[in-house]
């Protein structure tokens, strides 16, 4: 049982029926994010669901409808702090105060260090740890005020034990956790929380939007099982629906998936330990190209997967493929900004 009330408690007034609260997902068009909108709206809540394309918000509000549930939508991208504050500022005109707020967006890129560019970085850190600084700084002056709010923040276990051929995405993950866990000891008393949700690997589907670089087939190769296979990935639906209850019961801290928790126990007692397999593990992972190892550029995983052309592959990584078919992650001719987490 959480300390903390939860949010409809909150909102009630003596003799009245608590109000449905106002939830805004950022990222909310495919995978993680959209599940998320899901079981936030089957506990009450109206959904607000941000993305940056609106083909794929398009396509998330027919699955939402689909699941019985509605799904307000709204073109938006977490890395343009004016825009997305106009956009709060819209959403709370026409649909109501916003009462929870979750950042998923998120993107993946893997290679080897010596494969990535500063704009692999700028990237990273533009949606993973500003978009959660521009979403939470956005609602942050009206919750205060009506003392009153969910914040939640989906990081990654990759923020607490940097993973090799992984480390723009767990530069900016390790910042995201260091804002979201700040930023709760700085809401203390305000009636206001946030919620650092940690989860390790999920099976979203993941795999077909990440990005790839250095040796990509081979990168592909390793990743795709990784996000796939049931004993070292949690299954999508189940880790959306603890995220949802910790975020509206106000939680500290939510950690996705018994890996995830060993990962950060161990990591807190033996560092070092902990330093030295992570650097075996990296040695086993792909080269880059000999020559230029940025010359290969950077493919998706769709991309990634024809090029490696393996039916062995493609048979142990079918449940990523189903997740991704069934929560809006298809490929598509263009980038959308829907989001990507392990």
């Amino acid at each position: 049982m959480s300390r903390f009330p939860s949010l409809t408690a909150a909102l009630a007034r003596p003799g009245a029926l608590p109000p449905s609260p106002v939830a805004v997902v950022a990222g909310a068009s495919r995978g993680l994010g959209l599940l998320v909108a899901r079981e936030l709206a089957s506990r009450g809540c109206r959904v607000v669901g941000l993305a940056r394309s609106e083909e794929s918000l398009g396509d998330a509000r027919e699955l939402m409808r689909s699941w019985g549930w509605s799904m307000t939508t709204y073109v938006a991208d977490v890395t343009d702090a004016d825009a997305l504050a106009g956009v709060i500022r819209q959403v709370e005109t026409e649909v109501g105060p916003v009462d929870v707020a979750v950042h998923v967006a998120g993107i993946i890129q893997v290679g080897p260090a010596v494969s990535m560019t500063r704009d692999h970085y700028e990237r990273c850190l533009d949606v993973m740890l500003w978009g959660p600084i521009n979403l939470s700084l956005a609602v942050l002056d009206g919750m205060r005020k009506r003392r009153r709010g969910r914040i939640g923040v989906v990081t990654s276990i990759g923020g607490k034990l940097s993973v090799p051929h992984l480390l723009p995405y767990s530069t900016a993950k390790a910042g995201a956790i260091g804002f979201c866990d700040g930023l709760r000891a700085d809401l203390a008393g305000s009636g206001v929380t946030a919620t650092t949700i940690v989860p390790g690997l999920m099976r979203t589907g993941s795999q077909g939007a990440a990005q790839f670089t250095g040796d990509q087939a081979k990168e592909y190769a390793w990743f795709a099982p990784s996000a796939s296979l049931p004993l070292v990935s949690s299954d999508a639906s189940a880790a959306a629906a603890r995220i949802a209850e910790g975020v509206l019961a106000g939680r500290g801290m939510v950690v996705i998936s018994p890996l995830a928790q060993v990962g950060m126990r161990v990591g807190g007692v033996a560092p070092a330990m902990t330093g030295a397999i992570l650097g075996l593990v990296g040695r086993l992972l792909p080269a880059p190209p000999s020559g230029d190892p940025q010359a290969s550029g950077t493919v998706d995983g769709h991309t990634a997967r024809r090029m490696l052309n393996s039916p062995w592959v493609d048979r142990i990584t079918s449940a990523g493929r189903r997740a991704s078919t069934r929560f809006n992650g298809q490929e598509r001719p263009a980038a959308s900004s829907a989001t990507t987490h392990p």
